[in-house]
């Protein structure tokens, strides 16, 4: 049984590997753009007065909770399917080495993340958001650094 899904994967691999790329593209996208909408949605409120419950705060909520549950969770749990996929591929994953648990340690910093902004979401829908826009601009730059320390550990494979 083992080997017949072992040798599905390896002939399938190219395939896997595209969708995982993709997958990350997507989940990605959301990842960046979602606290974006959040700082928007922070300087609404502070500068053009728009008050909780307005229709402008119903916009960004329904615009947030999309983005989270039509774009960012099917392409956070395509990610985990298709990486997995790989890493259960004979001859892809070598665990003496660094690289695999750098990567590792960062598809776990990026899907914390991931979860993090889905609390601040439900902050905002329960009128409870204490995060400023320059705040969420400043978390905005950790998905930036979970990427570099990613990409360069598949690439480089250190």
């Amino acid at each position: 049984m083992i080997e017949t899904v072992q040798d599905f994967l390896a002939s399938w691999y190219p395939w896997i590997k595209a969708l995982h790329i993709v997958a990350v593209i997507t989940w990605m996208a959301g990842i960046f753009y979602l606290p974006r909408l959040f700082v928007y949605h922070v300087e609404g409120y502070q500068k053009r007065g728009v008050e909780a419950g307005s229709e402008t705060d119903l916009m960004f909520q329904h615009q947030e909770r999309l983005l989270l549950r039509a774009i960012m969770n099917p392409s956070m749990i395509a990610v985990w399917i298709f990486g997995l996929c790989l890493v259960f591929t004979p001859g892809i994953v070598v665990w003496s080495t660094l690289w695999p648990w750098t990567k590792a340690a960062g598809v776990l910093a990026m899907t914390w993340y991931h979860h993090w902004l889905g609390k601040r979401r439900k902050d905002f829908v329960k009128g409870t958001n204490r995060f400023t826009g320059r705040q969420y601009r400043m978390m905005n730059e950790v998905p930036t650094v979970v990427l570099l320390v990613i990409v360069f550990s598949v690439v480089l494979k250190f």
